[in-house]
């Protein structure tokens, strides 16, 4: 149970990153936000870690300013994986990573 709730906090925070991130977008309806809730519970659980790993004397050398950068490819990512979700260009991936994490943070400590 715990595991659903927290997935539909996810599809929440997906939600809420289309609605306030100017370049994002979702043109599939329920199923394209759906499925980047789930792409993106997949990305950061499995992906993030072994990049965060393979990225780390980059990150140490830029102050963990460049886990700002990956978080940004990788919320890019998503757009070839699924279908109707288009990010705009770079600073609309970076602002919309960031608001994702904080806003799916914000939710699961809630929940």
């Amino acid at each position: 149970m715990h595991t659903i709730l927290r997935y539909l906090g996810t599809v929440a925070a997906v939600v809420l990153t289309v609605n306030l991130v100017p370049g994002v977008s979702v043109a599939g309806g329920w199923e394209s936000i759906l499925l980047a809730a789930l792409v993106w519970s997949v990305i950061v659980i499995v992906i993030r870690p072994v990049l965060k790993i393979l990225t780390l004397p980059i990150t140490l050398l830029t102050f963990g300013l460049f886990s700002f950068v990956l978080n940004a490819f990788l919320f890019y990512a998503m757009t070839f994986i699924v279908p109707g979700f288009e990010v705009a260009g770079f600073l609309s991936a970076l602002l919309g990573a960031l608001v994702l994490s904080v806003l799916t943070w914000l939710i699961h400590q809630i929940l």
